[in-house]
């Protein structure tokens, strides 16, 4: 198993904790609640709302930073809709190459208990060396429906210096259809890349029922940045296409 599939795989056994909802926020036309205590995965971490807010041109910012009692504090929000198969889609302001390696960023969809347990069924964008530099920085990962299976994942190289960039999956029954651009100032497409995960044991391999989108920002097996420098992530905008 490579290396970085070994750390998502950790990762994805800490995120199984209940969203305590202190708040809700309006994104992208979607309702949201934002986790709220301590101890809680994935990292652990600590986790406020104060490191959420959407602004005043509707862009989500998340932050992993000390709060003012000095500890490192994440943030992550929940979707209250469950979501099913469709096309999901994010634009996001952040430096993915030159991010920190203590500290990961994720798209996903991830699910409730009556949908599967933890290890299962979620699908994947996340930006993270996983506390190793040499370790490349975007990562997709689809968990299987069956609970005995193994993960599967790429992990591709991203520039450094470059602040914007669209991510999109397509969930659908028999495939997760992945890729992600890089972006100039005014929106041209510098880069692409793609994967597409198609087994043949689908049903096994790739989840089916709705679950929840999230975003999160935060500290890789509790580690705070290794330069000691506060992170903050923007999603400009988040789509939602269902399949039809």
């Amino acid at each position: 198993m490579r290396p970085f599939l070994l750390a998502v795989g950790l990762m994805a056994a800490l995120v199984a904790t209940p969203v305590e909802a202190a708040k809700r926020i309006r994104f992208s036309g979607y309702d949201f609640t934002i986790k709220v205590g301590a101890g809680l995965g994935p990292g652990p971490n600590r986790w406020a709302a104060s490191q959420v807010k959407v602004d005043g041109q509707g862009r989500l910012h998340l932050h992993f930073s000390k709060n003012a009692e000095g500890r490192w504090t994440a943030g992550e929000v929940q979707s209250v809709s469950r979501l099913g198969f469709g096309t999901y889609e994010m634009e996001f302001e952040g430096d993915i190459g030159g991010q920190d390696k203590n500290v990961v960023f994720g798209f996903f969809n991830y699910p409730a208990a009556d949908v599967g347990p933890d290890t299962t069924n979620e699908i994947d964008v996340e930006f993270a060396r996983w506390a190793d530099r040499a370790n490349k920085p975007l990562n997709f990962t689809v968990w299987p429906a069956k609970d005995a299976l193994n993960q599967t994942g790429k992990a591709f190289a991203w520039p450094r210096g470059v602040t914007r960039s669209r991510h999109t999956f397509v969930w659908s029954r028999k495939s997760v259809d992945y890729k992600s651009e890089l972006l100039s100032s005014n929106g041209d497409i510098l880069k692409t890349v793609k994967w597409r995960y198609a087994p043949t044991d689908f049903k096994d391999r790739i989840g089916s029922q709705p679950m929840s989108i999230f975003f999160n920002l935060w500290g890789f097996r509790g580690k705070t940045p290794s330069d000691g420098k506060p992170v903050e992530a923007i999603i400009t905008k988040f789509k939602f296409t269902p399949e039809k």
